[in-house]
């Protein structure tokens, strides 16, 4: 029973996180890419490799401009509800 509470607090906390930050998603899901990058690399699948740093490339750009759009969505609520 106290694990359902807490497991249901942090899915709650983690849910509130995304809502503000748009690009979290596409950051964590750059470093898993990377990760299995450096895995594929070391099995000497370097074609795969290759193919996957692509993808965690376009998933950090993406993450880096969504990141950015909600800073300025963030200020703009922000500058908006000082008014």
């Amino acid at each position: 029973m106290m694990t359902h509470i807490i497991s249901s607090e942090i899915m709650l906390k983690i849910k509130s996180y995304i809502k503000e930050n748009w690009g979290s998603p596409f950051i964590i899901a750059f470093m898993v890419l990377l990760i299995s990058t450096a895995v594929f690399l070391s099995a000497g699948l370097s074609y795969i490799a290759d193919t996957i740093a692509i993808y965690a490339f376009y998933a950090l750009v993406t993450g880096v401009v969504l990141q950015f759009v909600s800073l300025l969505r963030c200020r703009k609520v922000s500058e908006t509800g000082a008014n």
